[in-house]
């Protein structure tokens, strides 16, 4: 019982200080005393307890350490993955890791930030969300709950930094790692940029879109398939037959004395999808509050703009629409060109979208927005609810990230419900399965 409670007022030392730190910056002498204490006893290196020393610096001084830290903070009870809160020594070296994390995480001060800085606090968030049992950046793109929490950092750290000058400096650009927060400050200062700043900024973005393109092109090759069209008899050839539906059919012709199976007839699988291209209209709000879903849906676009039968078209709009379609193929041109912030002006954007709408039971229309509307609220859901009528297949969309949280006008929200078309707010996997199923 003593060992326990003596191992119990450690953990608490260290929790207490870590406590201190994230709510203070400045240090509070016992508790830091008591702390390099404690690590020290636990053989553990004191730089866990400096928060200007990098966890990959650490790593590197210690290898040992990483395993460790991996899967720290899961719930898992395997060796080397269990959480921070186990009795014992045990509990005391993981509270002590667990504060590193958490420290270098969430402790980043005021003041300006440097593209060295911003680039170790990514490093170290990535540390964070590996001991969360996820891959580096995985809870950043998530736009919800720890993740939404941890990309709020960043973009607070990327909004403290002299980016237009960090962008000058080749040297400095090569640090910055591309995430949505960069991107969205990189998106809204382009028109201020020029010569090496811009290239650099190109480059940025091009790195974001094409690691964002990877992950969507695999998710888009795992969803489901579009239904079978039945209309169409099957191809009566060997690969497409059924032989357990044909075994099945035909087990009435079983000879016991033969002991063989007489088969009078072969079933076969249809597999016939469509045959007509689908056209595929995207329309984005490309105000601020949407940029992770318009840089997400603009490369998703572009994916399916590259599957053969499929017509895809894009445009972009604020208190203005804009044709993007010829540079569907290619999400990073499309996002040079857009223009985040301005109001939203939804009929203006239908009115260029609906001439593209030729065979409406053909057609697909994506509306990515938040649907806060210049008191023009009821001319665009008129006409959104006509095209649905019409035969179109309608897909509001509110967000659209790794689980995403939108605020959508609630307004529309309900109004789309009734209309049998929900909004679209989470993982874009949700996307990718309605575009999938419609489109193939």
């Amino acid at each position: 019982m003593t060992d326990d409670r003596a191992h119990a007022n450690r953990r608490q030392v260290l929790y207490w200080r870590l406590l201190a730190r994230l709510f203070h910056p400045d240090e509070q002498p016992g508790l830091e005393s008591a702390s390099v204490a404690v690590v020290d006893d636990l053989g553990l290196p004191a730089a866990l307890l400096d928060p200007a020393v990098s966890v990959d610096t650490v790593v590197q001084r210690f290898p040992a350490l990483a395993d460790e830290l991996r899967g720290l903070l899961t719930d898992d009870d395997t060796p080397g993955t269990a959480g921070p809160f186990q009795p014992g020594e045990t509990g005391v070296r993981r509270a002590a890791l667990v504060s590193k994390l958490l420290l270098n995480v969430f402790a980043t001060g005021s003041g300006e930030v440097s593209a060295g800085q911003l680039a170790r606090w990514q490093a170290d968030a990535g540390w964070f969300e590996q001991a969360c049992g996820v891959d580096a950046g995985e809870l950043r793109r998530g736009g919800a709950g720890l993740g939404a929490t941890l990309a709020g950092i960043e973009g607070d750290l990327v909004s403290r930094m002299r980016l237009r000058e960090v962008l000058a400096d080749p040297t400095l650009a090569a640090r910055l790692t591309p995430s949505m927060s960069l991107i969205e400050q990189l998106l809204r200062d382009k028109s201020n940029l020029s010569g090496v700043a811009l290239a650099n900024a190109k480059s940025l973005i091009r790195r974001y879109v094409d690691q964002v393109a990877e992950v969507l092109r695999t998710q888009v090759a795992q969803a489901t398939v579009g239904t079978v069209d039945r209309s169409v008899p099957p191809k009566r050839v060997f690969r497409n037959l059924d032989l357990d539906r044909t075994i099945w059919q035909n087990l009435t012709n079983w000879s016991p004395d033969d002991e063989r199976l007489y088969v009078d007839r072969l079933y076969y699988r249809q597999t016939a999808r469509r045959t007509t291209p689908a056209r595929l209209v995207v329309v984005v709000d490309q105000s601020g509050s949407m940029v992770d879903s318009m840089v997400n849906c603009t490369i998703l676009a572009s994916i399916f703009a590259g599957l053969p039968k499929v017509d895809v078209h894009l445009i972009a709009y604020d208190t203005r629409a804009l044709d993007l379609t010829p540079w569907v193929h290619d999400p990073f041109e499309v996002l040079l060109r857009t223009n985040l912030g301005g109001g939203n002006d939804g009929p203006v954007a239908m009115a260029l979208a609906r001439p593209k709408i030729v065979e409406p039971r053909n057609t697909v229309l994506v509306w990515i927005s938040d649907f806060y509307e210049f008191d023009r609220s009821q001319p665009l859901f008129d006409g959104i609810e006509a095209v649905h009528r019409s035969g179109v297949k309608f897909i509001p969309v509110g967000s659209v990230n790794s689980s995403g949280h939108q605020s959508v006008n609630p307004w529309f929200r309900q109004r789309f419900k009734d209309l049998g078309t929900p909004v679209i707010s989470g993982h874009i996997r949700k996307l990718v399965t309605e575009l999938k199923n419609f489109l193939t």
